[in-house]
């Protein structure tokens, strides 16, 4: 739990770096805070008072924003959006994360989740470079294509198979379908991450991770694929 929020705090850090260089620091300082209570909350097992958390989360930076800055500025809306959407973007996710493996058998279905996000990673990689002559999004991510996609896909319905085969963790179909679920859009969230850096000219989200970029470059697919397999446990 702790390393999940660790995760959290860093990669808000770096969204803000991208999007918001000039928030002040009592906003991310009120964020972090905000992230720390989330997280308190799903570790209590009082999941109940979160929409409060949430709201108060949203209030505090707009009160600040009106005391603070009386004089008409367009770009306080802007900040103030840019401020909200990665607390919803980078936070809220992991805070699924960390419910799910608060859930029964939840340190297995974390590990379902990796595994068919690696099975992704690496379906797209080879089936791209071998297969790979129809681009994906050329104007993000001209490296990718629709055949390493299609490949990555593959190979994690083939994953969800074997975790069937050896965990039983649902029945094969719900497997299958979950899968191909956190496939695509694991997929989405990479293109989503490099649509935000293409806008504001980074490359990386950071230099944590040498040869690997920031901490966001790596949590890009979870990001979206958790908040999936969260619905689907939940509703199952």
């Amino acid at each position: 739990m702790l390393f999940i929020f660790a995760v959290a705090v860093l990669a808000t850090e770096e969204c803000y770096r991208i999007m918001t260089p000039d928030l002040p620091p009592v906003l991310r300082i009120c964020a972090h805070i905000a992230t720390a209570l989330f997280f308190a909350a799903v570790f209590l097992r009082q999941l109940m008072v979160l929409p409060f958390f949430i709201m108060l989360w949203a209030a505090l930076p707009m009160t600040y924003l009106m005391f603070a800055r009386p004089r008409h500025d367009p770009q306080q809306t802007a900040m103030m959006g840019r401020n909200a959407l990665a607390t919803i973007y980078v936070v809220m996710p992991l805070v699924m994360l960390a419910a799910i493996r608060m859930m029964p058998q939840g340190h297995f279905w974390l590990f379902f989740l990796l595994a068919v996000i690696v099975a992704t990673d690496t379906g797209a990689f080879y089936c791209g470079r071998t297969f790979g002559r129809h681009k994906l999004y050329e104007a993000v991510s001209p490296k990718k294509t629709w055949e390493g996609a299609v490949g990555g896909t593959i190979l994690a319905v083939f994953v969800a198979a074997l975790f069937y085969r050896f965990f039983r963790l649902a029945g094969l179909w719900s497997s299958l379908t979950i899968a191909l679920a956190i496939s695509v859009s694991g997929q989405i969230g990479d293109l989503v991450e490099s649509i935000i850096k293409r806008h504001h000219g980074v490359k990386d989200s950071g230099s944590m991770l040498p040869g690997h970029g920031g901490i966001l470059d790596r949590i890009d697919s979870i990001l979206f694929s958790a908040p999936v397999l969260y619905l689907f446990l939940v509703f199952m």
